[in-house]
């Protein structure tokens, strides 16, 4: 055996595996230089900013919401400073001697502090959590007060808390905001970008254990604060409404009733009443249902009052006068298989009889002298079936089927406002346009935004949208609404002492589970305005479902009656009673129907 030629053999291969192992080293050492090279001279600014985010956090703030204010500038809606406090559960300590305290005893004085329940605090201190809020509405006194305890691990933030002064007044108007400050219902929400205003953003530097040591702000907007609302809104005239209003849905056993009060020259809504109502500083606490805006998000059939409008499209067509006689067929009409009733055996009577006395079948015969298409065409004409536009969330069109789908009977039921739907917001709109001469004006509730100064950052005016009617049909239209309020007539309880009225009645069935109006349900509806020569102001009232009585002139007329009586007093509007009605014309009849 040759042993050195082994040998060697042996160290050649020895010698290749270092060779081998130092070049991969080699090779390794070279990668991790270069990925030093990469982190520390190329990569440097992404490290550091993943570091940063270890330790750093960065929070949203936003300033004091703007206030909502009435026509008067009376305060609904303000922001009030507090403090909103959180806690580390695991990072609770003495300040002094940084020993974990009796978290028992430290909830009763929490407890006691902030007028918290002290099992509930307890349970929060104990969390096996990073971070827990212990209470986001805590008065500056309150909060140094906790201060005082000498805790660390407590959190203590600036913010502010919306606050209603007048609770429940304009509520379903209003609206409300959560807990976070965003606005979630009414004109808080519909404006919640001006009322917040711009957030400002902070820097936290927290520990390893989530705690936050130090806080420092970045920038901050110059314009920090939110802008506020001046509203068309009285809150006198807001509370009348809603006194009146509530009086009869209590009364009369209703489910519930809704007042609008419109300037009807300008388009403002003066008042914007619900009942029932919400107080909107724990609106939580209340059912969702009653939260809504119903004067724009809901609709209805709006029964007799409709004929207001039918009666003015006729009248500007030329198709009849004031004066044309109708048979009324002594109370029964008969179309194709179906029968339209009077609540009379009315014979002849003139169509300003027919408007005065309410009768179905003479606002039929009526529509039979237009037809469909004109018909059709005088409702679009005074808003019906479109949104009115105005500056709050949640408005509807309400439902106009196409005249090309009726049946003789649909435009029958039309005639008499069934069959379709509408807004109360459009409803008052298009009987102020007959108070203003025949120009239809887009209501509005809000009049101006301003700034923190007070200055006007926008101004909202009174906007015409169209001249539905000529002046003298609608000096025809307001005599005839002022005979409906004679003591004769089915509006006679409406008209309050001293003053003069032009109105209509309204008492219109509501579809039942079965989508008939067998056994069914009715709304009572007066829409008008007064004085009757020089309106000032337009109110509708619905009262919806009411049990003792449901005709209009009984359940709504008084609650107009009460709201234009309490209004004129407030606003130093004399009376003006007349010698003489605009224009009288004797019948029968009988106020309610």
């Amino acid at each position: 055996m040759n042993f050195p030629k082994v040998e060697q053999q042996r160290t050649q291969t020895r010698n290749r595996r270092i060779l081998g192992i130092g070049v991969v080293i080699t090779l390794l050492y070279l990668a991790v230089g270069l990925r030093v090279v990469y982190f520390q001279v190329i990569a440097d600014d992404m490290l550091a900013e993943k570091a940063a985010s270890q330790y750093l956090q960065a929070m949203e703030c936003r300033g004091k919401r703007g206030a909502i204010v009435d026509a008067g500038h009376r305060e609904l809606a303000i922001s009030t400073r507090v403090v909103e406090v959180g806690v580390h559960p695991n990072g609770i300590r003495t300040r002094k001697d940084s020993l974990e305290p009796d978290k028992r005893v430290l909830a009763r004085r929490m407890a006691e502090i902030l007028n918290l329940n002290e099992t509930l605090i307890y349970q929060k201190i104990c969390q096996d959590k990073s971070f827990v809020w212990i209470d986001r509405k805590v008065t500056p006194e309150r909060a140094e007060a906790l201060r005082e305890l000498g805790m660390a691990g407590f959190e203590y933030f600036p913010s502010y808390l919306r606050v209603y002064p007048s609770k429940t007044l304009a509520a379903q108007l209003i609206g409300f905001v959560g807990t976070d400050g965003n606005g979630l219902n009414g004109l808080e929400q519909y404006y919640d970008l001006e009322l917040q205003g711009p957030p400002r953003q902070w820097t936290c530097v927290k520990d390893r254990k989530g705690r936050i040591f130090d806080r420092q702000e970045t920038c901050a907007a110059p314009a920090f604060n939110g802008k506020n609302l001046v509203l068309t809104i009285d809150s006198t005239l807001q509370y009348i409404a809603e006194t009146a209003l509530a009086r009869s849905v209590e009364d009369n056993n209703a489910k519930s009733g809704i007042a609008v009060v419109m300037d009807p020259k300008t388009g403002a809504l003066k008042a914007m009443a619900h009942y029932p109502s919400f107080n909107p500083n724990a609106f939580s606490r209340f059912p969702e249902e009653i939260w809504r805006n119903r004067a724009v998000t809901d609709t209805f059939e709006p029964g007799s009052v409709l004929k207001v409008f039918l009666m003015a499209a006729a009248l500007e067509a030329g198709v009849c006068d004031s004066e044309t006689v109708i048979n009324c067929e002594a109370g029964a009409y008969k179309i194709g298989p179906n029968v339209v009733n009077d609540t009379h055996e009315y014979d002849l009577l003139t169509v300003h009889d027919v408007l005065k006395f309410s009768s179905n079948i003479g606002a039929v015969k009526i529509a039979e002298m237009m037809g469909p298409a004109m018909m059709y065409d005088a409702l679009l004409n005074f808003g019906f079936g479109e949104r009115t536009g105005v500056n709050c969330s949640g408005e509807v069109r309400g439902l106009i089927r196409h005249y090309q789908a009726w049946k003789p009977i649909d435009q029958a039921t039309v005639a008499f406002g069934q069959g379709l739907t509408v807004t109360p917001v459009q409803l008052i709109a298009a009987v102020s346009a007959i108070a203003n001469h025949g120009v239809l004006m887009t209501p509005y509730v809000v009049q101006a935004i301003t700034d923190e100064q007070g200055n006007v950052v926008k101004r909202f005016h009174s906007e015409k949208k169209r001249t539905v009617i000529s002046p003298e049909t609608a000096d025809a239209l307001m005599a005839m609404m002022n005979a409906v309020t004679e003591s004769d007539g089915t509006g006679g309880l409406a008209v309050p002492a001293g003053y003069t009225v032009c109105g209509k009645t309204g008492t219109a069935q509501k579809l039942n589970a079965s989508g008939t109006y067998r056994n069914c349900e009715y709304n009572g509806v007066f829409v008008g305005f007064s004085p009757a020569r020089n309106p000032e102001l337009a109110v509708l009232v619905v009262i919806d479902e009411p049990q003792k009585h449901y005709y209009g002139g009984i359940v709504a007329a008084p609650v107009f009656r009460e709201i234009v009586h309490e209004s004129f007093n407030y606003l130093n509007i004399p009376p003006t009673r007349f010698n003489a009605p605009l224009k009288v014309s004797r019948g029968p009849g009988e106020a309610g129907a």
